[in-house]
């Protein structure tokens, strides 16, 4: 049955505005949004949809909303929760410097845990999976669409879904960097040797191997990203 891709409600579209604008700085921190008419008209929506977006937003924890008072721009990375972590990182254009390197830091402290989860459920499955990516095409887009692949599905196998979750708020994100890390050749053979002793491991079922692996390929690939992260 063919299903259509629906187009993004007029909620949706004032919400990624002002996200991408806060982001931009054209709304900075403790600002002041403007008044609720001016900015419906600025957005092109009516105000009970810009209601319902401000709402949304002050869920997430990027605005302030007072009753009798102006808006605010709240501190989204002191206020903030996993909805502003996941709509930073679908705006790769907006992040600032340090962030790819601080979620490299964050992923060499969860892929670990959730990968020895994984092999310990599921080693066949991971095995499967891991066969699969022995002879990838020496591609960048090739080795980025893969990896994200292996991690999904290694962060579903251990059998916590919040893995997960945290994971696919990134898609847009690895998507974009992914293919700048896997531009230069030294890391894609990097990523190589560590689909084979990740193999390996997940043969003989070996959870606390396979967590040694992916701890040191994740500090390997932080340095690296650090020495290549400003090029291209």
């Amino acid at each position: 049955m063919m299903t259509w891709d629906l187009p993004p409600k007029p909620a949706e579209i004032s919400e990624s505005r002002i996200i991408q604008a806060i982001l931009d700085g054209k709304f900075p921190i403790d600002s002041n949004l403007p008044a609720e008419r001016e900015l419906a008209g600025m957005l092109g929506v009516t105000r009970p949809t810009l209601r319902e977006t401000l709402q949304r937003l002050g869920r997430d924890g990027w605005l302030e909303i007072r009753h009798g008072k102006p808006t605010r721009v709240r501190n989204y990375w002191r206020e903030g929760n996993l909805g502003v972590l996941a709509a930073i990182a679908q705006n790769p254009g907006s992040l600032a410097a340090d962030f790819a390197s601080n979620m490299l830091m964050i992923r060499s402290l969860l892929a670990p845990a959730y990968t020895q989860l994984a092999v310990e459920r599921a080693a066949n499955q991971v095995t499967e999976i891991l066969t699969s990516l022995q002879n990838l095409e020496d591609d960048p887009q090739v080795f980025t669409d893969w990896d994200w692949r292996l991690q999904i599905e290694l962060t579903v196998l251990s059998g916590n879904p919040v893995f997960t979750l945290i994971y696919n708020g990134f898609a847009g994100l690895y998507a974009a960097l992914g293919v700048r890390y896997f531009h230069y050749p030294e890391n894609r053979e990097i990523s190589r040797q560590f689909y084979r002793d990740l193999l390996t491991c997940a043969q003989t079922g070996d959870g606390t191997g396979a967590e040694q692996v992916v701890r040191r390929t994740m500090l390997a690939s932080q340095d690296l990203w650090n020495r290549i992260g400003g090029k291209r």
